[in-house]
């Protein structure tokens, strides 16, 4: 049985909230669940994530694997971090997690080399001419 650690979504009609659950890799999306670990909430802003950090330990070390959106989320709060701390054998109780997931910095769009060639043609065409 292939044990994973996903997301259930839970919500109204384009207002979604998951469920980080335990389950078989079997089962539909929203059907059958071993346990619930935790909830995102994707639509507050910034985003929360809570989980139950002793349960995800639990399965981990058991062989649970998450999903990539799910390893995403403890990524982003600092649970992989901890969880390879621990593997190692690092004290952790100092280490805290986030419960909200930072928001993304905007990049900035960067001016492509044609865009720059005609800006400075236009500088030197309204430049007055001294002779």
């Amino acid at each position: 049985m292939a044990v994973r650690i996903r997301l259930r979504r839970t919500g109204a009609k384009k207002r979604p909230s998951y469920r980080i659950v335990v389950t078989d890799s079997r089962n539909p999306r929203d059907g059958k669940f071993i346990e619930s670990i935790g909830q995102y909430n994707p639509i507050e802003k910034p985003a929360s994530v809570v989980v139950n950090e002793e349960r995800v330990y639990h399965w981990l070390r058991i062989g649970a694997l998450p999903t990539d959106t799910v390893n995403s989320l403890l990524r982003k709060i600092g649970l992989k971090k901890k969880w390879a701390a621990l593997k190692k054998g690092i004290d952790v109780s100092a280490m805290e997690i986030s419960k909200v997931i930072p928001e993304r910095r905007k990049k900035k769009k960067k001016k492509s080399k044609d865009v720059k060639e005609t800006e400075s043609q236009k500088a030197q065409a309204t430049e007055p001419k001294t002779e």
